[in-house]
């Protein structure tokens, strides 16, 4: 029903955000990765957001991108996880970051976000595989296939996730697989 809010930011107080909208304040509960890239307030702010009617309650979850609020859209989507426990997820890890963890079936990453047992994230893995793919929260086209397959080079060279993504980092975007391969295997030489 509401999907994008356009107003002035005026209070902060995490994980909830007032927003006023040509004077209604919308109170909006935000995951931290959206939070710390708000600026300040009283300056304008911009969010997608997601609007849950409960028998209780109705919330407003905002969002800094796409990809976030359609990560948390598939999480909900888990039975098991509501809301709440979406939040908290996209708090612990970045998109990119859950995707990865969804396409290597790494349930070690998602037990580290307070709240997620092993047999949730399990679940969680197990009901994302396919939907959440390792591409999101990246830039399309033939950067990210290059970038994509530069990592998988590095993780069959035997280094793990974590040190890979670093080494992607800090390569240009425009750069060949071949080339890619190189630079990052000196820049983890280091």
């Amino acid at each position: 029903m509401i999907g994008k809010l356009t107003g002035t930011l005026l209070e902060k107080n995490p994980p909830q955000i007032l927003i006023d909208c040509h004077g209604v304040g919308y109170e909006v509960d935000v995951p931290m990765s959206t939070f710390y890239n708000l600026p300040a307030a009283g300056e304008k702010v911009s969010l997608l957001t997601h609007f849950v009617v409960r028998e209780d309650a109705q919330i407003l979850y905002g969002f800094g991108s796409a990809a976030e609020r359609e990560a948390f859209r598939q999480l909900i989507k888990i039975s098991g996880i509501g809301p709440r426990t979406a939040l908290s997820v996209l708090s612990g890890l970045s998109v990119a970051d859950l995707a990865q963890a969804v396409s290597a079936q790494e349930a070690g990453r998602i037990v580290k976000v307070p709240g997620i047992g092993r047999k949730t994230a399990e679940r969680l893995l197990l009901e994302l595989k396919g939907k959440l793919g390792a591409d999101m929260g990246k830039p399309a086209g033939a950067a990210s296939d290059a970038q994509a397959d530069i990592q998988q080079a590095l993780m069959a060279l035997g280094y793990n996730d974590k040190d890979a993504a670093a080494a992607l980092k800090a390569l240009p975007a425009d750069v060949g697989v071949s080339e890619g391969i190189k630079l990052a295997l000196k820049a983890l030489a280091r």
